[in-house]
């Protein structure tokens, strides 16, 4: 059986010629780009290649990452495209009220007076909260900020939450 791997980032880019790659997080956790960590580089459907983290800045918003043995633009290339996956073993324990974004993305988003507006696609890490991305049908898609006033209830296993409305959340 194949193991569950999760996205913590996208690699957009190479970076330099030394074999940085500038990736875009999709991970709240600075530490999953630690010294040392083990990650998997995946594109498309291919095979997930283990890589060590060698070093980790941030330049202009993005992760450069760099990985032991990958000393060269030609060596870390064919991962442009990518993304930079972690297995379930390395998955760190929530607090209450806290979700991984798999965990979110694909539930069922309906008012507390049961209309269903959709179904969360994306989330956005803009700033101070989340927003969720909601993919309505034949609208377009609806902005949720992740907060205790909006988000009433969250249900991992049936994969649906429940939301207050705020006035002109829904125009």
């Amino acid at each position: 059986m194949k193991q569950k791997l999760y996205n913590i980032g996208k690699i957009v880019n190479t970076h330099g010629i030394r074999g940085e790659v500038k990736v875009v997080r999709i991970s709240d956790f600075e530490e999953r780009f630690t010294v040392g960590n083990k990650v998997f580089a995946v594109k498309d459907k291919g095979e997930p290649v283990a890589l060590t983290i060698a070093s980790h800045r941030i330049h202009k918003g993005f992760d450069l990452v760099q990985f032991e043995g990958y000393g060269n633009i030609n060596d870390v290339e064919v991962f442009k495209g990518g993304y930079l996956k972690i297995s379930e073993e390395q998955l760190t324990e929530l607090e209450n009220n806290e979700y991984y974004y798999h965990e979110i993305i694909g539930c069922e988003v309906v008012t507390n007076h049961g209309e269903t507006l959709g179904v969360i696609k994306e989330i956005l890490s803009p700033g101070a909260n989340d927003v969720w991305v909601i993919r309505r049908h034949k609208e377009r898609d609806l902005l949720i900020p992740y907060i205790e006033d909006v988000v009433k209830e969250v249900s991992i296993q049936e994969k649906k939450v429940i939301i207050e409305p705020m006035e002109g959340l829904l125009d």
